[in-house]
């Protein structure tokens, strides 16, 4: 996470993974809000692309010796709105389709990205890969991940957890994405077990409401939580 900032979108997320999602410790890689507490800390630095720095905290992860061997890759901005017994494998389906959807919305570095990715996969024989760009946890192991940081080392926007789960072969069940982009109103049911937002739709959207309703006491990850 990016330095100094003050994170409400992690605040929420740290409390519905404290409610909802079994785990032993949490690992912060980046920036760390004053609010913190009961955290591990890994400082990375913040001076590059959004897609680099990213990728320094993912490697700083895999390679700091008390991260376990497996654990769940997740951004500050996923939230668990129902108990989960344990993370499952989810994906995206193929990359093709989640092209098509990009192809739609213009022609940036993220599709750039998505792209190369799929040409480095498709040629180390890997024809139609599947796409784990989901704003969901992945479980991911140590090795692997740092196995695919290595192979798409030249690229500027590696689709990190889609190359991790493709050499890895770790399959899954398909879904679509949660993440919220607007503010505009909407029902969120039981069918809502994971959300995510941007920054505007959690701080001004119905979503954000939602998910503050739904997690109003302090966690025991911020200071001055009570038991």
């Amino acid at each position: 996470m990016r330095q100094g900032a003050v994170n409400e979108q992690l605040r929420y997320a740290l409390r519905s993974w404290a409610a909802h999602l079994p785990h032993r410790h949490v690992w912060v890689v980046g920036g760390r809000p004053p609010w913190l507490r009961g955290v591990h800390h890994i400082g990375t630095s913040q001076t590059g692309t959004k897609y680099a720095n990213t990728t320094r905290a993912v490697r700083a992860a895999c390679e700091h010796p008390d991260v376990s061997g497996t654990f769940l890759l997740a951004n500050d901005d996923m939230f668990a709105m129902h108990p989960v017994d344990e993370m499952p494998v989810l994906h995206r389906g193929p990359v093709r389709g989640v092209e098509a959807y990009y192809a739609t919305r213009g022609n940036g570095s993220y599709l750039q990205g998505l792209r190369e990715t799929r040409d480095l996969l498709v040629g180390l024989g890997h024809r139609d890969p599947l796409s784990y760009e989901l704003h969901v946890p992945l479980p991911v192991t140590k090795a692997g991940m740092l196995h695919a940081l290595d192979i798409g080392r030249h690229l500027p926007v590696l689709h990190k957890r889609t190359a991790y789960g493709v050499l890895a072969g770790i399959g899954g069940t398909e879904m679509r994405d949660v993440k919220v982009l607007h503010r505009a109103p909407r029902e969120f049911g039981p069918e809502s077990a994971w959300l995510s937002t941007m920054p505007d739709a959690f701080q001004n959207g119905a979503v954000g409401q939602f998910i503050r309703r739904a997690f109003p006491q302090p966690g025991p990850y911020e200071k001055g939580w009570r038991p």
